[in-house]
């Protein structure tokens, strides 16, 4: 029993010290009394464009070699917003042989920016968006239809096999075949 009052009567103790500390007067701080505040730079903002997208994806790299070869780059990388439907590098396998080389070729630029610019529309569409039969317009002015069946969107003919990865200035819808415009 006696050891118990101490117990109490020291945790009392403990306790008044406590409530003492915390309830004393705060010593105030002026502008004076604080130190200086280093001015902390602000970090850039990583960049997510539309080509960003297809240069971290390992299934674009022909994609981003042909946009490179167009000088598509800073274009694509601008303001937007841009939709790309980009086709792997299965999709330009599927071409027949030697298509790929030949069109990377300087002398065929131009038709090689036609063709890039085919899978382009102007605009950010989600998959949601779009709409069976809807017709959109590309970027090299021909246009594209999407149809829509059984759950499965393609656009001119190439099945969309992932949809609404979103960049800073648009969205990318992956496509298993190259389109070729008219």
């Amino acid at each position: 029993m006696k050891k118990s009052r101490i117990l109490v009567l020291a945790g009392s103790f403990l306790a008044l010290g406590f409530w003492t500390a915390c309830s004393a007067p705060k010593e105030e701080t002026t502008e004076e009394t604080m130190a200086p505040v280093e001015e902390v730079a602000e970090e850039p903002v990583a960049s997510n464009t539309v080509v960003d997208i297809a240069i971290g994806s390992p299934d674009h790299t022909t994609l981003v070699a042909a946009v490179k070869a167009a000088e598509l780059v800073e274009t694509l990388s601008g303001d937007g917003p841009f939709t790309v439907f980009a086709p792997t590098n299965a999709a330009f396998e599927a071409l027949p042989a030697g298509t790929v080389e030949d069109l990377l070729k300087p002398e065929n630029k131009e038709k090689l920016t036609g063709i890039l610019t085919y899978h382009v529309v102007a605009g950010n569409v989600l998959s949601g968006d779009l709409s069976d039969g809807q017709v959109v317009t590309t970027l090299n002015g021909q246009e594209l239809t999407v149809s829509i069946a059984d759950g499965k969107v393609s656009i001119g003919g190439a099945t969309v096999v992932a949809a609404d990865l979103e960049g800073t200035n648009g969205v990318v819808h992956v496509i298993d075949t190259v389109l070729l415009p008219q």
